[in-house]
């Protein structure tokens, strides 16, 4: 060993060449490599922000394809087999490419900025768990291109019917493991990131809601996606190795993988609900230009959404043969679920009341949000009576309910903090008429498209089905002319928020004069290393 290795040079120590604090506080790096190796959490939450933005077109343009296949009875456009195809990878695709990845790049960007942190815990990992998700999406997306088609066996991938498919339902496997791993890293890294970097002064019960909210989000996100990650690789070593967990000829039992699949499935619409929670929470005080009303209760009511979310999930089985017993403990505590909800309704309701409100688009469309996701959870709470779930089971009116609950819910809420936030992250005013016209659009779009589905449902169309009586023709028609002005208006969507990075009008540290949260003490956009000096919250 040469004395040089055996005494290596240390920067800053003295009889050691100075410390380079120029590159310790460089800014932005140039090109591509910023994009590919980037630590930062700004760069890595706007790389979020912009695939789950593009699997949003993609998983929507796949839901035009289904409408026109719809807006007329009879075969239109594509077969049965591709129908199905097209109704699963939406759903996959919505759900674990679009609406996950977009609140995890919330996270990225807000949570440090919110806690006055410098950046997130782990910034290596945080930069992994973004670039498994590419890689993912593009497993989903070519399985089409294999033989055999995708996926066709619904989103929840249930056996016997998953059991049977070709290569690409191996794909879609891989992928969703990938995708699980990617949020698993993302979730350890927000955990640690809010326990251990807050900013000196802000206790937990002073954390902006948006904050405590993806604390139990992350929470849940690590008690679920293993159960996940267990019932496909069960249903992969069934497909390939001989095991017979779901097959029946087997010995095993298909409704074993409900009951794990579901373990797992309703916490994950919590996962995809609860930061919409805490974006709307923001939005809303700061437009009324009042605090939150009630900020304990809530805290206390998102905790125990999420604990009940892990007592619920048979409520999807109730047709699988379930014991009188069974079925009156998941009804009853998939009602309970009712009363938190509720807490935070109100509170949303009495922060308006009597505020000195303003209605720029973040505020329509979180107030779009309170209507329209209550409307979502009434739906739900009449699909926990077991006598009527029984008779709505798999018919448009639980199409109609998961869609006011997940696009008007976690999209809309979505939306409405790319605007909240768009100025920040910019450091331009997006185009405010815009906004509204592409709010106006989508709220008016959204219940002409899924509003009749609540009578279709009724009526008995069952759903993920290419063709339906003559019966159902009037309100499948409306549904389709609702479905492509809303799929038109986010094309509004994308060009305001391209010209707001491309310039407009200058935002000021604090365009919005009732917010209060720390990234407010910011530039816009802040810079690059934010927080260099550690903020004092008192």
């Amino acid at each position: 060993m040469d004395a040089h290795s055996a005494n290596p040079a240390i920067p800053g120590v003295p009889g050691h060449p100075p410390r380079d604090y120029a590159e310790e506080h460089h800014g932005a790096p140039g090109g591509l490599r910023r994009w590919l190796t980037s630590t930062n959490h700004k760069d890595i939450g706007t790389l979020y922000l912009w695939f789950s933005f593009a699997m949003f077109l993609f998983a929507g343009a796949l839901a035009m394809l289904i409408r026109a296949e719809l807006a007329r009875p009879g075969i239109q456009l594509v077969d049965p087999a591709v129908f199905n195809q097209l109704t699963a990878m939406h759903g996959l695709i919505m759900i674990f490419g679009a609406i996950m990845p977009a609140f995890v790049g919330f996270a990225n960007w807000m949570v440090p900025l919110q806690i006055g942190a410098p950046d997130m815990a782990f910034p290596r990992m945080n930069n992994w768990s973004f670039w498994l998700l590419p890689a993912a999406g593009t497993l989903l997306i070519s399985s089409f291109f294999v033989p055999g088609g995708a996926a066709a066996a619904g989103w929840t991938m249930y056996p016997p019917l998953y059991m049977q498919g070709g290569i690409a339902y191996d794909m879609t496997i891989l992928a969703i493991h990938i995708l699980g791993l990617s949020s698993i890293m993302g979730a350890i890294n927000i955990i640690v990131t809010i326990l251990n970097m807050r900013a000196t002064g802000m206790t937990l019960m002073k954390m902006p809601l948006f904050v405590w909210t993806w604390l139990i989000t992350a929470y849940l996100l690590v008690a679920v996606m293993p159960v996940l990650a267990c019932a496909i690789t069960m249903m992969l070593t069934d497909r390939h190795f001989g095991t017979h967990f779901f097959s029946a000829a087997g010995g095993g039992d298909p409704v074993l993988f409900q009951h794990v699949f579901w373990f797992f499935g309703h916490p994950e619409v919590y996962i995809m609900i609860l930061p919409a929670f805490g974006i709307v929470s923001t939005i809303l005080p700061t437009f009324a230009r009042k605090p939150l009303f009630g900020y304990t209760s809530m805290v206390y009511a998102v905790a125990s959404i999420a604990f009940l979310s892990f007592l619920v999930w048979a409520h999807h089985m109730f047709t699988t043969g379930m014991p009188a017993a069974g079925q009156l403990f998941f009804m009853y505590t998939t009602m309970l679920i009712a009363v938190p909800t509720g807490v935070k309704v109100f509170n949303w309701v009495a922060t308006l009341w009597r505020g000195s409100l303003t209605f720029e688009t973040p505020m329509l469309f979180a107030i779009a949000f309170v209507c329209l996701f209550t409307i979502g959870g009434f739906s739900g709470l009449v699909l926990a009576l077991v006598p009527v779930d029984i008779q709505l089971q798999d018919t448009y009116y639980v199409v109609a309910h998961f869609h006011y609950v997940l696009f008007s819910g976690a999209a809309m809420s979505i939306m409405a903090g790319v605007y909240y936030w768009l100025p920040k992250w910019t450091g331009h005013m997006y185009n405010e008429a815009l906004g509204k016209t592409h709010f106006w659009l989508t709220a008016i779009a959204f219940n002409v498209t899924f509003f009749p589905m609540h009578f279709l449902g009724l009526a008995g169309m069952p759903r993920r089905i290419p063709d339906y009586a003559l019966q159902f023709a009037e309100f499948n028609l409306i549904a389709s002319l609702g479905a492509f002005v809303l799929g038109a208006a986010q094309l509004l969507f994308l060009y305001n928020v391209i010209s707001c990075i491309r310039g407009g009008k200058p935002a000021g540290a604090k365009p919005w004069e009732g917010a209060d949260t720390l990234e407010w003490t910011l530039s816009s956009p802040p810079p690059y290393h934010s927080f260099t000096t550690p903020p004092t919250v008192r």
